[in-house]
């Protein structure tokens, strides 16, 4: 089926309008017209090549909401009319130990990622930037009667509110721990709520004095400056759990040492360059530096079910088609609150 979408077609092309043949739908298929997708900072890393690996003519976006207009013969869970979601991941294996473990994202086999990104059948996936898509059902996530009413702010929880959940319930955490989030983004903020929701104490590390007010708007009980070393000095080994979202290059150690005895800096954030770490922080009171990867399909399924729950969506600027190569500008200066969201209606 034609789809029409906006596609980088190199790693130097702006985006421009692009059509494209999507699958037929099979029997588990569900058909879904795509009514907002978010802007992540990995579509602009992947389309400009930032991470090496990118396949071209690529539809980006992974943070889809939608709704489904058709459903295979086999499809239980989904029909006609239903609101519902598509993330980061589109298939995998589903028989590898991590697969089986509801870890889809972690797949021995590697999961098919919702763009650049080749299906089973050796398909170019593509992404969200566009009217329509075909997912497995097992792939399809639902939405809830408040969070189908916010479309546009529910669309970044796909991948900048799984991102930061996961690892927050990854790590245990909990009511009365010291949390902090460095990076004040779209996944910053939404760290910020998750953790907030959580009953943490929360503490949120900028370098911009304009964000101090809203980081306290969001749920932060303290805001700590990281270019201030007095401030940074005054908390230091004083975290249970430190949540690090940038994805600009920048200094773990300055963070590392602000953990207790035991305490974890999880990475969500993927600088274009390594990072450098010096043994001493770690060894010294037993600290730990770790990964985290989006979450499972069940895992998210439980993400967007607390949302729901709790009222948490995403702040977001909804923005037409056209104005998407000057959103990416944006994105890159860090001048956003703090997801764009595109209107699909609008290709």
């Amino acid at each position: 089926m034609t789809t029409r979408a906006w596609a980088a077609q190199s790693a130097t092309t702006p985006l421009a309008p692009w059509s494209f043949d999507r699958r037929a739908p099979g029997p588990t298929d569900v058909h879904l017209r795509i009514e907002y997708c978010g802007v992540c900072h990995s579509d602009i890393h992947q389309a400009r090549n930032e991470w090496g690996g990118s396949m071209y003519p690529m539809v980006p976006g992974h943070e889809i909401v939608g709704i489904v207009l058709a459903v295979g013969r086999e499809v239980g869970r989904f029909q006609p009319g239903d609101a519902v979601a598509v993330g980061c991941m589109v298939d995998s294996c589903r028989s590898c130990a991590n697969c089986r473990d509801g870890e889809e994202q972690y797949c021995l086999a590697g999961a098919t990622f919702t763009y650049n990104s080749r299906s089973k059948a050796g398909e170019l996936q593509q992404g969200g930037y566009s009217t329509e898509i075909v997912v497995d059902e097992a792939f399809v996530l639902r939405l809830g009667r408040m969070l189908a009413a916010n479309k546009p702010a529910a669309a970044p929880l796909l991948c900048a509110g799984i991102t930061t959940y996961s690892p927050l319930r990854h790590w245990g955490v909990s009511d009365g721990m010291r949390v902090g989030i460095v990076g004040l983004g779209g996944l910053g903020h939404m760290g910020l709520k998750f953790a907030h929701a959580f009953g943490a104490h929360v503490t949120q590390f900028t370098t911009s004095t304009s964000k101090v007010e809203d980081a306290k708007r969001l749920g932060a009980d303290e805001v700590v400056l990281s270019n201030d070393a007095a401030a940074m000095q005054k908390v230091q080994g004083s975290f249970d759990f430190i949540l690090d979202t940038v994805s600009a290059p920048h200094d773990l150690s300055a963070y590392a040492g602000l953990l207790r005895r035991d305490g974890a800096l999880v990475l969500v954030g993927v600088p274009d360059r390594p990072f450098e770490l010096p043994a001493f922080p770690l060894i010294m009171q037993r600290r730990s530096v770790g990964g985290s990867l989006i979450g499972g399909i069940a895992e998210t399924q439980e993400m967007l079910d607390f949302c729901e729950e709790h009222g948490i969506v995403s702040d977001v600027e909804v923005i037409p088609m056209a104005k998407v190569n000057e959103a990416w500008e944006r994105v890159v200066r860090s001048d956003v609150k703090y997801r764009f969201v595109i209107d699909c209606g609008t290709i």
